[in-house]
């Protein structure tokens, strides 16, 4: 049985909410699961997710295949990040420290995102 990390439609029409789960790669899109893992909510400002990040690890080490989806989300939040210290044997103050210098340079990139929509926009 391979397992995979997905996404599962939850929520009503034209109001998409996910739950990410641990299911049999061969089990339909709304089927049974094997684990809840989180939640991802696409339609919030900003980027809202929680995830079960010692469940993730679990799973992972199982060797649970997550989906491109997934992937980009646990890197948009850092998780990937995460993992990549701790397996390079990386201490957890360490780790900590790296964390907070991460997310304060991806608040930056978001402002200089914001700034050149602006500009753009002051241009037409």
């Amino acid at each position: 049985m391979a397992v995979h990390i997905r996404l599962k439609r939850q929520g009503r029409r034209k109001r998409p909410f996910y739950r990410i789960v641990a299911m049999d790669s061969k089990t339909r899109r709304n089927g049974s699961e094997i684990e809840r893992l989180g939640w991802y909510d696409p339609i919030q400002e900003g980027l809202s997710i929680k995830l079960d990040e010692d469940r993730v690890k679990y799973w992972l080490g199982e060797g649970a295949i997550p989906t491109d989806t997934i992937k980009n989300l646990m890197t948009k939040i850092g998780f990937s990040y995460k993992l990549h210290l701790l397996k390079s044997g990386v201490s957890e103050d360490e780790i900590e420290g790296r964390m907070e210098e991460w997310k304060s340079n991806q608040l930056e990139k978001v402002k200089k995102a914001e700034e050149r929509k602006l500009a753009k926009k002051v241009a037409k």
